[in-house]
Order: C-alpha cells, then sequence, then structure tokens
C-alpha cells in the first residue's frame, strides 16, 4: 500500500476538516386534551319559565322600591347631621345663591309669559259669555294654585336640580368625596344638608315672584291691551283669589323645593362611569324631579283642598 511522502521543499496540503455531525430531530410531545362530553341540553320547565317572567314583570318595581329606599336613606343620613356643629353657614348661603339667584331671571321670564298668555285665552273664552272681567280671578286662583309652584319648581328641576347632580357627580368620579372623607369631613353634611335646606327655602320665595310677575303680565294684557274695565278685573281678582290660594301654593313649593335638591343630590352621589355617567346622571336627575313635581302635585292639592279649603267665587 503506497503511503504519502513528503518531499522536501513542497508545503504540506492541509487535511480536510471532519464532517459536522447531522442535527437530531426534534421531538415534539404534544398534551393530549381529553375532551369531554357536553352536558344534554337542559330543557326549560313550565314552572321555571314563569318563575322567570314574573322576575322580569317584576324588576322595575324591585328598582322603584331601590331608588324610594335609597332616597329616604339620605333623607335620614342629612336630617341627623342637622343638629350638629359644625353648622358652616357659608354653605347654606351659596346653595341658596345658587339655587335662588341664579334661578330668578328664568322664572321671571316663564312667569311673565305664563300670565300673558292665560289672560289673553281666558278673556277671549270668558269674552263669549260677557264676563271679560272674571278672566282675571281665574288666572290669579290658576297662578296661585297650580301654575306658579309647579311650572317653578319645573324649573329649579332643569336648572338647579342638574346643576347639582353634575357638580356632585363630578366630585364622586374624580374621587373628590373620598378625599373629603378622607380630611374628616361628612359629604353628606357638607354637601347635601346645605342644598336641602337651601331648596326649602328659595323654591317657596320663587314661587311668590312668579305668582306677582305672571299677574303683572295678566293684567297688562286683559286691561291695556284688550280694553277690560280695570275696576271690574281687579274686583273679580280679589274675590276669587284668596289668601288660602297663595298659602297652598307656597306650602307645595316647600315640598317641591326639598325633592328637587334631593333628588340632584341622590343622582350625583350615586354617579359612576366617567364623563358618560355624570351625563346620564344629570338627565336622570332633571327626569325624575319633573314627574315627581307633577305627581305629588294631585296629592298635595288633595290634602291641602281638603285642610284648607278655598271660599265660593262671588259672581
Amino acid at each position: 500500500m503506497p503511503t504519502a511522502t513528503h518531499e522536501p521543499g513542497k508545503p504540506v496540503a492541509p487535511s480536510p476538516p471532519p464532517p459536522a455531525p447531522e442535527p437530531l430531530p426534534e421531538i415534539s410531545i404534544e398534551p393530549t386534551v381529553i375532551e369531554e362530553p357536553e352536558p344534554p341540553p337542559q330543557q326549560e320547565t313550565i314552572g321555571h319559565a314563569v318563575v322567570h317572567g314574573l322576575e322580569d314583570a317584576g324588576r322595575p318595581a324591585y328598582r322603584f322600591l331601590e331608588i324610594l329606599g335609597g332616597h329616604l336613606v339620605l333623607i335620614a343620613r342629612a336630617l341627623s347631621w342637622l343638629p350638629r356643629r359644625p353648622l358652616r353657614g357659608r354653605n347654606y348661603l351659596d346653595a341658596a345663591v345658587y339655587i335662588g339667584y341664579g334661578s330668578l331671571p328664568i322664572v321671571l321670564l316663564v312667569g311673565a309669559f305664563t300670565g300673558m298668555v292665560m289672560s289673553l285665552q281666558l278673556v277671549n273664552a270668558f269674552g263669549q259669555f260677557g264676563l271679560k272681567s272674571v278672566a282675571g280671578g281665574a288666572t290669579g286662583k290658576a297662578i296661585a294654585l297650580e301654575l306658579a309652584p309647579v311650572l317653578t319648581s319645573l324649573m329649579l328641576a332643569g336648572r338647579a336640580g342638574a346643576g347639582i347632580a353634575a357638580e356632585i357627580g363630578t366630585m364622586r368620579i374624580s374621587e373628590q368625596l373620598d378625599a373629603l372623607e378622607a380630611m374628616a369631613v361628612n359629604p353628606t353634611q357638607y354637601l347635601v344638608l346645605p342644598r336641602i335646606i337651601a331648596g326649602m327655602f328659595v323654591a317657596p320665595i320663587l314661587a311668590l315672584l312668579f305668582f306677582v310677575i305672571a299677574m303683572g303680565g295678566a293684567y297688562f294684557i286683559a286691561v291695556i291691551v284688550m280694553n277690560v274695565d280695570q275696576g271690574s278685573w281687579i274686583a273679580n281678582l280679589r274675590d276669587i283669589v284668596t289668601i288660602r290660594d297663595v298659602w297652598q301654593g307656597v306650602i307645595k313649593s316647600v315640598f317641591f323645593g326639598f325633592m328637587i335638591a334631593l333628588v340632584g343630590c341622590y343622582q350625583g352621589f350615586h354617579a359612576s362611569g366617567g364623563g358618560r355617567g355624570v351625563g346620564i346622571a344629570t338627565t336622570r336627575a332633571v327626569v325624575i324631579a319633573s314627574v315627581t313635581t307633577l305627581v305629588m302635585d294631585y296629592f298635595l292639592s288633595d290634602v291641602l283642598l281638603a285642610i284648607m279649603p278655598t271660599v265660593r267665587a262671588r259672581l
């Protein structure tokens, strides 16, 4: 067998590298999934269907009772802080200015045009029977008993109630209420109680101003524009409208102002979900306060007419 010999003067050729080892095949182990058999679908019985139907039908009533109970609890918590210190009189004054003075322009504007349109319609209606002068008493009766307290309440619900809900709702989502509690300040005493008390005192004043400006507008349309006899118009107004009618409107306004502030505070305290939640709370405050005003008006009218019956008109 010939062997390679190295000749002197020639370079030695390098030996070739050894071949690379072949990679081992990858072995993947997949976990075995044992599929459980699906349970057979259960057929709903008639009894379950009836129970579910009753639950769906009773859910609105349950929600109503839940909201009503929440309002009652908030009232109890707020009034329990009334005799306690600190009183914080500045909060009451600020709330009265916001609810009362801030709502004064819209209340007076609505009152003036309400009296004007009522006088216009009633003078034309009674004029068919030759009783134009009776329009003054009829206008005053309707405004004192119903229109002044109810329309004032609706204006407060649209402005003050919505503002209260938006303000407290913003404080809720921005955690300012939690900061008050961390500083040992009760939010119910600091925010709710001043607004409730201010609403009770301010709403009757606004209702009285509504009545005065509305009767001024009614006088202007009836006597100056439509040439109704001034003496007869005023005489019928004095005969038909009594002080009890005005007092009934004032008493209604106390309840309406209390309710508007309470609903606004409750919706603000329970706002959630960021800016959209504040908007929803504001809308609910206006709607609930407006509807509650009309519902309460019927029951208050029934009770007050039984306690303070109005004097029969002398034509």
